[in-house]
């Protein structure tokens, strides 16, 4: 595990909570499934860069297929295909502008982050310049996932941009299921990638700290 991030600075938060596509499993009763909230916090630090975090509160963590933590040397490249377990994904688009970023993170501290030129449109060339910084905790009931994102992997945009941003997650069950959650849902099967579901506005710092 990465030790602490510093006291989180006095900016801008936004807190929203997410909710799970109408095809997951409890949907219609979200009482009887495993997860009972997921809430959903970002800012962008004065230093550069932005912060997501994962709530999982008043869940049954137990009844989650949740990836084990993995040794921090063995995080320093990505990782395809996190999205088919536990995962917690952002997206980050440009006002305007067709190309956006998915990132995953995984709570084993995993990670990927792949560009795309417009919706499922991936960028074959795109490869990232830094690794996000991941924490994950588990605790009575309560899972926090914590993922800092260096300026370097953000979308090139001046500064005090703003960025339109999706936050979504899928949660693996153990009884083999799958849970699609997000602010949004806009189409009869999940589209995590749907550009009218990059629904909150993200302002990048204006200036980054000495």
């Amino acid at each position: 595990m990465t030790s602490p991030r510093p006291e989180r600075p006095r900016v801008p938060l936004i807190t929203v909570g997410l909710r799970p596509h109408p095809t997951s499993p409890d949907a219609g009763t979200p009482a009887a499934g495993p997860v009972g909230r997921l809430l959903a916090t970002m800012f962008a630090p004065p230093e550069g860069g932005a912060v997501f975090e994962f709530h999982l509160e008043d869940t049954r963590l137990g009844k989650l297929a949740i990836p084990a933590s993995i040794p921090e040397a063995q995080r320093s490249r990505p990782v395809d295909g996190l999205w088919q377990h536990t995962c917690f994904e952002v997206f980050l688009g440009v006002p305007g502008e067709p190309q956006y970023r998915e990132y995953n993170f995984s709570p084993s501290g995993q990670w990927a982050v792949y560009a795309f030129r417009a919706w499922r449109e991936r960028d074959q060339d795109f490869a990232p310049a830094a690794a996000p910084e991941i924490t994950c905790t588990q605790e009575d009931g309560t899972l926090v996932l914590e993922a800092y994102l260096p300026p370097e992997l953000l979308p090139t945009v001046p500064a005090g941009s703003d960025l339109q941003v999706n936050l979504a997650a899928v949660i693996e069950r153990k009884d083999g299921q799958f849970e699609y959650w997000t602010l949004r849902h806009v189409s009869a099967q999940p589209d995590f990638h749907a550009r009218d579901t990059f629904v909150l506005t993200l302002a990048t710092a204006t200036h980054r700290a000495n």
